[in-house]
């Protein structure tokens, strides 16, 4: 049986933790409004803060199944929404002429009948998945062209997709539908006035200490405090790409593969790739910024809740 939605912000805010995403509380409102007025969710923020993640969260707490879209350059309706079975329709086509019995008229309707169409992620999303309306992911709409954006404001309206041939279908029960994005270009005002919008920043340093203790469990306790610290201080440094959540925890598990309960300056040097990804901001962490970050990180921990 599926489970009820949550009944407030608090229980949102819960159910998130339950499966390992600690939501601050303008996000769990916002998620907590997503579900209670069937409105599509809009997550904007930079990469490696969460935003993909909140949808897996919301599938597996909700007992939803979850169908994820990953935009990209070039998305078409083909790829994202629909498309016909070709291949069978020649067949179709091809028996038809070798029985004799060819209504055109006729033939051109049942070709077009929905045992031809293939349905892709937007269209699945419109059925339901075990009884349950289906958790929608459209991951990175900024990597999309405006034409798609623009396909896209009759799903989110209306839940539904109109295909010429059959015309239109719609969900008996509208689909979760959580929407990414990066920034990497601004997104049409058409789509997220149809959204409920919030940015997804990074965490302060006590919620960004609770994901690395849940996520990370075999960090030592105080390196797990001196990495937070670490991040936080590294994300004040004007960096082409800051670290976000998934940095900060690849770098822990780094570190503990290393056998490291507190971090040092060589340390720090030599496991840069698992925090930072490009190659002009490893080089601005110089062994003397390393140490003087090291130095303030270390203070810093000590004021983090043990």
């Amino acid at each position: 049986m599926t489970p009820a939605l949550p009944v407030n912000v608090d229980a949102v805010a819960a159910l998130l933790e339950q499966h390992d995403y600690f939501a601050d509380r303008r996000l769990a409102t916002s998620v907590y409004l997503a579900l209670k007025m069937r409105r599509p969710l809009f997550l904007e923020g930079e990469a490696g803060v969460g935003k993909t993640e909140i949808a897996k969260v919301l599938a597996a707490a909700l007992g939803r199944a979850l169908i994820r879209l990953q935009c990209y350059e070039g998305l078409d309706t083909a790829s994202a929404v629909y498309e016909w079975n070709y291949p069978r329709q020649m067949i179709e086509i091809r028996l038809a002429e070798a029985s004799g019995k060819i209504d055109r008229e006729t033939l051109g309707t049942d070709i077009f009948a929905e045992r031809f169409l293939i349905r892709r992620p937007i269209l699945q999303a419109l059925e339901p998945h075990d009884g349950a309306a289906p958790v929608l992911l459209i991951d990175e709409l900024d990597r999309t062209d405006e034409p798609f954006e623009a396909y896209l404001l009759e799903v989110l309206a209306e839940y539904q997709v109109t295909i010429p041939e059959l015309g239109a279908i719609k969900a008996a029960e509208p689909p979760i539908v959580v929407i990414t994005s990066n920034r990497t270009r601004e997104i049409h005002d058409a789509i997220k006035r149809r959204c409920l919008y919030h940015w997804v920043d990074y965490p302060n340093a006590e919620r960004e200490l609770a994901i690395v203790r849940r996520k990370v469990p075999g960090a030592d306790a105080r390196l797990s405090r001196e990495v937070v610290a670490f991040t936080q201080r590294l994300r004040a440094i004007d960096l082409f790409k800051a670290p976000g959540i998934a940095e900060t925890l690849d770098w822990a598990e780094a570190l503990v593969a290393l056998d490291r309960v507190t971090l040092d300056p060589d340390t720090v040097a030599n496991t840069l790739g698992a925090l930072l990804k490009y190659q002009d901001d490893v080089g601005a962490i110089t062994p003397e910024v390393a140490a003087r970050l090291v130095a303030e990180a270390r203070a810093e921990a000590v004021a983090l809740p043990a």
